[in-house]
């Protein structure tokens, strides 16, 4: 299961996965995506565009991509993994097994700007921080937020997309749809918008926990995941 991270994270939000869903009995090997600009990429570029970020992960993962799998993205992640699964799609190459998205808007649902990536830092700190995605006290630390909220800007610029229902197509792939059910940011009724993309047919299961569920209520998540798992019979961890 490839995993992709939600705005300003980097793969190390997964580094626990392996071993928590090997004890659930997933028999799945975890592959945490790495994007530019962060964690060991943090001199490399940051994209701030979907098209250019979906290209260069179709090309540099395609190995990767080439057996069976899953894709789970978070939040940005869910917006990115369904544009890479459309662009292969598109391209004929070999599709994921299934899809699980969690906490993000459809694409062709305009954005919210709850997370403005227009904003100044302490607005969109602190919009942050209300969210649950950084504790309050970095939220009001300017050395903080001179570091962090570029990436964070530059990635809603990289969600900012918004494209008409007739421009895109359903995805042949199940989509297994995750929503915390306090969220605010991403409402259950904004993910089940998803369904018009799924053309084998959706999903959506509502998990305890506002827009950040994948940590506080890792656990519950990860037994769901075991479940979707087993459903597919994706590669079994080494």
């Amino acid at each position: 299961m490839l995993c992709l991270p939600c705005a300003g994270a980097g793969a190390s939000v997964y580094a626990g996965w392996q071993q928590a869903l090997v004890s659930h009995g997933a028999g799945l090997r975890v592959l945490p995506v790495q994007l530019p600009g962060r964690e060991e990429r943090a001199g490399e570029a940051r994209f701030t565009e979907l098209d250019a970020l979906v290209a260069e992960l179709d090309e540099h993962l395609d190995d990767a991509l080439a057996g069976p799998h899953l894709l789970y993205g978070h939040s940005m992640g869910a917006f990115v993994a369904h544009a890479l699964t459309l662009r292969r799609q598109r391209r004929g190459a070999v599709l994921p097994q299934a899809l699980v998205l969690s906490s993000h808007r459809a694409p062709h649902v305009p954005p919210n700007r709850v997370l403005d990536p227009d904003a100044d830092d302490e607005t969109l700190a602190a919009a942050l921080a209300d969210l649950g995605g950084i504790p309050p006290e970095l939220a009001g630390r300017r050395g903080f937020r001179a570091r962090y909220m570029p990436l964070v800007r530059d990635d809603l610029r990289v969600c900012s997309t918004t494209v008409r229902k007739e421009e895109t197509e359903p995805l042949r792939v199940p989509l297994h749809l995750l929503v915390g059910a306090q969220d605010r940011l991403v409402p259950v009724e904004a993910m089940d918008a998803w369904s018009v993309h799924g053309g084998a047919g959706t999903e959506l299961h509502t998990l305890p926990g506002g827009h950040f569920f994948v940590r506080t209520h890792e656990n519950a998540l990860l037994r769901h995941l075991t479940a979707v798992a087993h459903r597919y019979g994706p590669v079994p961890a080494p």
